[in-house]
């Protein structure tokens, strides 16, 4: 402890470098946290936090901290530490000395808190094999590195490896004992000199570059730390992005890809694997919900869903893991994405296998998808099988379980981790060590070449290869600084020579390593892009032995954003060679679209068939695709075809019917012509003028005849033929009626006193021009709009359905309703003139038959126009040809029906006399 008063201590350290500044501030923090912990561990680590989250060291930092803790300083010159933490660790000296931190030991102290002992009194228990493959990956490289005769020729480098306990305090406590050297003296002059000093003991001398730092918090924690003294750190399996901020952490290197880019793997796997209904279990920490939101991101657009999102937390992980296992068991999910420690995926396992839940696909994260305690555990077996994950790359390193196998204790005295494993492997106790008196002694035959596990096991080296590469990066760094090619443009440098091994300061270091670009033994290329290296993962596949173990199984690679997969070699969970199926709902088959379902995810939806008209020729359509006009949709909705071109045939049951039905009307017509010709001389015949009758018959012939002209393929002549025979007949028809009736009118006008000369004007010539006269203005009409815009036949595309009705298309409206307009008006004309007449005295006054049949006529007519618009196709073509016939009929009976009878039937009226009765 110090014994003077605190301000000359403080007062002799100002005019120090701002690198003796740091080391005053470390080494004192050193001794507080020594005391402080006594107290409370955990308030001592949140007073360091706060105190260096921010920035570099000052002198005002320095007095704060001297004038808050003067009672425990002293002049340097007589300070010294409670206790030396890296009296338990692994040193080799050299011309450079690289700083490593593992987490070897898993059983940290309990801490006693009666303030009557030193703090941190005991040592980490529970010695784990694989981190202490990490350290002789480390050891090995070094002495690899020592040999060559390329890289750092001359220069030996040493290394000062400490336990971290995988406790931030403890990393904290061996990180500044690597920066300040170990040394149990607070001199300055001792902590700055690189030059080994006479009885210095091994781990006294300060280092450059500390690699270390296993957990993502714990390197935030040691990057801030040393951040202000630009010690460079350089981590092998801290993965959070957050890492990669160079402003918060500029002294910060990994050789562990970022979590983003495993995140981004899974996520391809799930979109190349097409499953969209994914479960997902997550450590509920940085590295669990920040890997879920990438996740999600990386698969949002591509139809892919979380079905539910589990977290598990360590301090309660039972009931975490039961509540997930119900969720697992409970959803449709049959793929699980789990983000977390092996020792919670071993528990969530166990509670699976107690719930008989053997169906499920897991995909996994680098954190357990190749640990051997997972592979080994009984209930992995039954609910595991065909994992799926992404894992660190694996890389062999040559000669390396050479050296693993040799090493013994006898060739290293001193090493107080290989004797412990020793111990611990062999069951025997060696010479000197706290064992032997419980343990039968060793006899010195023991060898590694025999034994298999974690330690000896070097076919899967992923964390390993990690440290491996890192004590390359460093040592690439150092080489690149010794070299000095371009030492004149280092900040701070004026000398144009080069550093030498005892002067190295960790910002050259941290500087060069910025540019380290090399190709590894193994023949990779290395570089850093910022903190990261280039991602780079295995794909692995667990796979049941014949035995009924579990093995891992090398099935692909990512590197960067490719990735490639061998799929047959898979074997899934369901034991076959078919991917499994996960989905919220089966994929719209062609022929239908996607129908999300409200207030549910986009990956649960209803599948809809197409409307027709429409397809969907691909699986999972969003939407149909209309066809083109000439086309149309097939039956299943899944291509468009040719549309078939239809019309009124002869041939059909309604094309028959009407066609028997107009020639039956001809048939009656004729006949009626053949009676009123036979009968010429009858009374009943020449009392309604013979001549116009006859003419009339013959333009109801026209009539029904015309109507056959509408029935069969329309073409170009055919269009313009029916409705010009259409016009002209009815005209011709209305304007005989027309006609009769104002003979009848002028006939009885005749009749009165002065009106003698009136019959003149309507006489037999008067007759048929009268008649020609009313004729040749619906001629006209036809003649200029058949001339300038006639109809041409068309399909009619407006319609739907396969089958498109190939009909006259009017061109011009005008021309059509100019026709129909004029048959309208002689028709109405004629109507009011019979109309007049009907009560004109005579026995058979023709004007009342006039009148009912144009009441008939406009009837069918007025009926016409509605129903026309309205029959879709070529039934609009038949309601036409009904209204034809119809209203043809209408005439024929209503003017000739009565005659016929009288002629036929009763004779006996059929005379003058009779006729010219009131």
């Amino acid at each position: 402890m110090c014994r003077d008063a605190e301000t000359s201590c403080f007062l002799s350290t100002l005019h120090l470098r701002m690198f003796h500044v740091g080391f005053i501030v470390l080494v004192s923090m050193t001794v507080i946290s020594l005391q402080i912990s006594e107290c409370s561990g955990m308030l001592w680590f949140l007073w360091f936090g706060s105190l260096w989250l921010g920035s570099a060291p000052s002198p005002l930092l320095v007095g704060l901290v001297g004038l808050g803790f003067g009672s425990q300083l002293v002049q340097a010159v007589a300070c010294s530490r409670w206790e030396t933490p890296g009296a338990a660790g692994l040193f080799q000296d050299g011309d450079v000395v690289i700083g490593g931190l593992f987490s070897l030991y898993y059983q940290p102290p309990a801490l006693d808190h009666d303030f009557s002992r030193l703090p941190l009194y005991k040592p980490c228990t529970r010695l784990q094999a694989l981190p202490l493959q990490y350290i002789y990956a480390m050891v090995f490289a070094l002495e690899e590195i020592n040999e060559s005769v390329k890289l750092l020729p001359g220069v030996k480098l040493g290394y000062h490896i400490h336990d971290s306990c995988a406790l931030p305090l403890w990393a904290l406590r061996a990180a500044l004992s690597l920066v300040g050297g170990n040394s149990s003296s607070c001199s300055f002059s001792a902590a700055t000199d690189g030059g080994k000093k006479s009885g210095e003991k091994p781990g006294d001398q300060a280092v450059p570059l500390i690699i270390g730092g296993d957990s993502s918090i714990t390197a935030m924690i040691l990057s801030r730390l040393l951040g202000p003294l630009a010690v460079p750190l350089l981590s092998y399996t801290a993965s959070c992005p957050c890492l990669s901020d160079r402003s918060q952490f500029p002294n910060f290197f990994r050789t562990m890809p970022s979590d983003i880019y495993q995140a981004r793997a899974i996520a391809q796997l799930a979109i190349s694997l097409n499953w969209t209904w994914i479960g997902a279990v997550v450590a509920k920490n940085s590295y669990g919900l920040m890997a879920i939101k990438i996740f999600q991101e990386e698969t949002r657009g591509a139809g892919v869903c979380l079905a539910f999102v589990e977290t598990l937390r360590r301090e309660n992980i039972v009931s975490d893991a039961t509540h997930a296992a119900l969720a697992i068991q409970a959803s449709t999910a049959k793929v699980i994405l789990i983000f977390t420690w092996y020792t919670d995926v071993r528990e969530l396992f166990q509670q699976l296998d107690a719930r008989n839940v053997t169906d499920r696909q897991f995909l996994a994260s680098e954190a357990w998808s190749t640990s051997g305690d997972l592979l080994q555990h009984p209930s992995s077996s039954k609910v595991a099988s065909g994992v799926l994950g992404v894992a660190i790359r694996s890389s062999a390193i040559p000669g390396f379980e050479k050296y693993l196998r040799n090493l013994s204790p006898s060739h290293r005295p001193n090493d107080k981790f290989l004797r412990e494993f020793w111990e611990n492997v062999f069951l025997c106790g060696l010479k000197d060590s706290a064992a032997a008196n419980r343990l039968p002694p060793c006899s010195g035959t023991e060898s590694l070449q025999t034994v298999h596990n974690l330690f000896t096991d070097t076919s899967q080296l992923r964390v390993t290869y990690n440290v491996y590469l890192a004590v390359y990066a460093a040592a690439h760094a150092l080489h690149r600084l010794l070299s000095c090619p371009d030492s004149k443009s280092l900040p701070g440098n004026s000398s144009s020579t080069c550093s030498v091994p005892k002067h190295i300061k960790p910002m050259e270091v941290l500087q060069h390593l910025m540019k380290v670009n090399f190709t590894t033994p193994q023949g990779e290329m290395f570089y850093f892009d910022g903190a990261d290296v280039p991602a780079k993962y295995d794909l692995v596949n667990w796979q049941k032995t014949l035995g009924g173990k579990l093995k891992l199984v090398l099935i692909g690679r990512v590197d960067g954003y490719d990735l490639q997969m061998n799929e047959s070699a898979i074997q899934w969970s369901t034991g076959s060679n078919q991917v499994p199926v996960s989905v919220c709902s089966e994929r719209c088959r062609p022929g239908t679209r996607v129908a999300t379902r409200k207030g549910e995810p986009v990956c649960c939806f209803d599948c809809l068939p197409c409307t027709e008209g429409e397809i969907s020729n691909t699986t999972g359509s969003p939407h149909c695709e209309p066809c083109p006009p000439e086309f149309w949709s097939n039956s299943d909705r899944t291509a468009c075809v040719p549309r078939q071109l239809d019309f009124l045939s002869f041939n059909e049951t309604l094309g028959i019917t009407l066609t028997t039905v107009a020639v039956f009307g001809v048939t009656v017509t004729t006949a009626v012509f053949v009676v009123f010709l036979y009968y010429r001389q009858t009374p009943m015949v020449r009392a309604n003028n013979s001549e116009l009758s006859f003419l009339l018959l013959l333009s109801l012939k026209l009539c029904f005849l015309c109507s056959l002209v509408f029935i069969g393929r329309p073409s170009v002549w055919s269009c313009r033929f029916q409705q010009a025979a259409f016009g002209i007949s009815f005209v011709l028809c209305v304007s005989c009626l027309q006609v009769k009736t104002m003979v009848v009118l002028a006939a009885f006008r005749s009749a009165r006193p002065g009106a003698e000369a009136l019959m003149k004007w309507f006489g037999p010539g008067q007759q048929r021009g009268s008649v020609c006269f009313f004729t040749s203005i619906q001629v006209l009409i036809c003649v200029i709009w058949l001339s300038i815009s006639p109809p041409v036949p068309q399909p009619d595309l407006d319609v739907p359905g396969l089958k498109v009705t190939l009909r006259c298309a009017m061109a011009s409206v005008v021309g059509f309703s100019l026709v129909l307009g004029y048959i309208g008006l002689l028709a109405c004309t004629s109507l009011l003139l019979a109309f007049l007449a009907r009560k004109l005295p005579d026995n058979f006054n023709e004007a009342k038959l006039i009148t009912f049949s144009m009441l008939i006529f406009c009837a069918v007519w007025v009926a016409f126009v509605p129903a026309y618009v309205s029959s879709p196709g070529k039934y609009a073509v038949a309601v036409e040809i009904f209204a034809i016939i119809a209203s043809s009929y209408g005439l024929l009976f209503c003017i000739f029906a009565p005659k016929c009878f009288i002629i036929l039937l009763r004779p006996e009226k059929n005379t003058k006399k009779y006729l010219m009765a009131r």
